[in-house]
């Protein structure tokens, strides 16, 4: 049974001032967060809000964990291989509203020329009038992959081979303002 969240129908930009788009993976004991500093997206929202779309492109050059090594070392062929494969995509394929405010937004995510279908659950922050004249959406989403799945296996060995550096399951958390195109 939908509650239909009401949004205003129409294309929205993406606001990377105004947005986040992060990860975390396990690193031996503890875990490391990142972001990616460029992207760039687009949402078309329907009257029915299910009929919605969403796509997103990101620079997988512009990774930032906040160490410059770590960070030359995910964009090199060990990781995102960013040279050959300089962008991450994201195109939905569906959206089912779970109660009011929650969704699940299906859709492929492209990572190094690999295709595989996510769902991320989202909420929607809400809908409002910024200073400048302007119309503003606000929405969370999270999901989980794993990075093998998409080619992405690097990895070294701890204490023996029953132990790895890095894990597999990478959380994305994307916190987005999104304003209404004119």
């Amino acid at each position: 049974m939908s509650t239909a969240t009401a949004v205003t129908a129409g294309t929205w930009t993406i606001d990377p001032s105004h947005t986040e788009i992060g990860f975390t993976v396990r690193h031996l004991v503890s875990k490391v967060r990142g972001k990616f500093e460029t992207f760039e997206g687009t949402i078309v929202s329907a009257p029915d809000i299910t009929a919605s779309t969403v796509s997103v492109s990101i620079d997988l050059a512009s990774v930032n964990t906040g160490t410059a090594d770590r960070d030359a070392h995910l964009r090199s062929g060990d990781f995102f291989n960013a040279e050959q494969n300089p962008k991450m995509t994201f195109v939905s394929t569906g959206i089912v509203e779970k109660a009011a405010g929650e969704f699940v937004v299906t859709g492929d995510l492209t990572i190094k020329d690999v295709t595989k279908s996510v769902e991320l659950a989202t909420e929607f922050l809400g809908e409002g009038g910024d200073p400048w004249g302007g119309t503003r959406v606000g929405l969370e989403a999270s999901t989980s992959i794993s990075r093998k799945e998409f080619g992405i296996d690097f990895n070294i060995p701890v204490e023996g081979a029953d132990k790895l550096m890095i894990g597999d399951k990478i959380t994305i958390n994307i916190v987005a303002e999104a304003v209404l195109q004119a």
